[in-house]
């Protein structure tokens, strides 16, 4: 294995997904998936539904 590819392993062994790596992933296997299954969901349908899942989510929380 080339030195080169041994470093890009090793960084990526350590590094720490984010917050907003972690929404951008989830969103974009959102999309993957309903949009095999209804060609018409586009990724702005996507981000509509989780800022409306995260403001009931925020109105939950807030209520507990």
């Amino acid at each position: 294995m080339s030195k080169n590819l041994e470093f890009l392993i090793e960084r990526a062994r350590r590094h720490v997904t984010t917050d907003q790596e972690r929404e951008a992933q989830i969103r974009s296997f959102a999309y993957g998936n309903t949009h095999l299954e209804n060609p018409a969901i586009t990724k702005a349908d996507i981000d509509r539904a989780a800022e409306s899942l995260k403001c009931e989510r925020a109105t939950i929380a807030i209520r507990s």
